[in-house]
């Protein structure tokens, strides 16, 4: 099974490069979490420190506005989330639902200070890594609201995404 979860990491651009011992690292210290359709992972505003791999299912990332949901984008396995978390430690900025029961690997700091301490270069790179997720989302998220100031709709909507 630890295999299986070292081939979907390296599939990622979040843990791209790094080598196999450092994803083994990571993922002695995280955990698996399974969540029901219709559950959360987490809700906007709730307590952020770790991410998420999702392996199996399908999850809709939700933000709220004046009393109402809005679903940003759908994620499926192979897919990350909640990756700012462990960037900034700030509350969630959306909820993450699950659509499909989901099985996912949950990252958290513990495992990027065992990183840390055992090669400060691979450290180095996931985090790199994340900023430049973090970033290709913000580029995505600072195009449609230009298009909305200029009163055009976007014409892919899958590039709406707001990392939770």
């Amino acid at each position: 099974m630890e295999q299986t979860r070292i081939e979907l990491l390296q599939r990622m651009p979040i843990f791209g490069a790094l080598r196999e011992d450092s994803l083994l690292v990571l993922l002695q210290h995280a955990r698996v979490v399974e969540v029901q359709a219709g559950d959360y992972f987490f809700r906007e505003n709730d307590r952020a420190d770790s991410m998420f791999v999702l392996q199996t299912g399908r999850v809709a990332v939700i933000k709220g506005w004046r009393g109402r949901d809005f679903v940003l984008h759908s994620l499926v396995a192979g897919d990350c989330f909640g990756e700012m978390a462990l960037m900034d430690m700030f509350p969630r900025s959306a909820s993450v639902r699950a659509e499909e029961d989901c099985r996912a690997v949950e990252i958290g700091p513990d495992g990027l200070l065992r990183l840390f301490e055992r090669d400060v270069e691979q450290f180095a790179l996931i985090q790199m890594n994340i900023g430049r997720e973090v970033c290709r989302r913000l580029r995505a998220t600072d195009e449609l609201l230009f298009r909305a100031r200029m009163d055009q709709t976007p014409a892919d909507s899958q590039t709406l995404f707001i990392a939770a």
